[in-house]
C-alpha cells in the first residue's frame, strides 16, 4: 500500500522560509517522478514543482527562484525548500507520485 506523509508546514512571516518533507512508502521511490501541489482556500489545486526520477526539476512560474524541490532516494523522501515566502503561498501543500496523494501539510504565511 502506497503512503505519502507530508510534514514541515507551519506559520511563518512573509519573507521567511520553511522546508517541507514527504515520506513515501510502499513503492520503489527512486523509480517515480514526484511532485508538490498546493491548494489555497476556495481555489483549485495548483501544481508547484516536479522532480523526475533522474532529478530533473520543473517549477511553476509563481515559485521559480524561491522554491527548491529535491529528493533523497535512500530515505524515500521528497523535499520542498521554500524561501522568500509570500502571503499568496498560504495553502495546503501535498505531494504526489502521480497516482497517490498525501494528506497535506498546511503552510500559512502571515504577519
Amino acid at each position: 500500500q502506497v503512503q505519502l506523509v507530508e510534514s514541515g508546514g507551519g506559520l511563518v512571516q512573509p519573507g521567511g522560509s520553511l522546508k517541507l518533507s514527504c515520506e513515501v512508502s510502499g513503492v520503489i521511490f527512486s523509480r517515480w517522478n514526484m511532485a508538490w501541489y498546493r491548494q489555497a482556500p476556495d481555489k483549485a489545486r495548483e501544481w508547484v514543482a516536479t522532480i523526475t526520477k533522474r532529478s530533473e526539476v520543473y517549477y511553476a512560474d509563481s515559485v521559480r527562484g524561491r522554491f527548491t524541490i529535491s529528493r533523497d532516494n535512500d530515505k524515500s523522501t521528497l523535499y520542498l525548500q521554500m524561501n522568500s515566502l509570500k502571503l499568496e503561498d498560504t495553502a495546503l501543500y501535498t505531494c504526489s507520485d502521480g497516482g497517490e496523494w498525501g494528506q497535506g501539510t498546511q503552510v500559512t504565511v502571515s504577519s
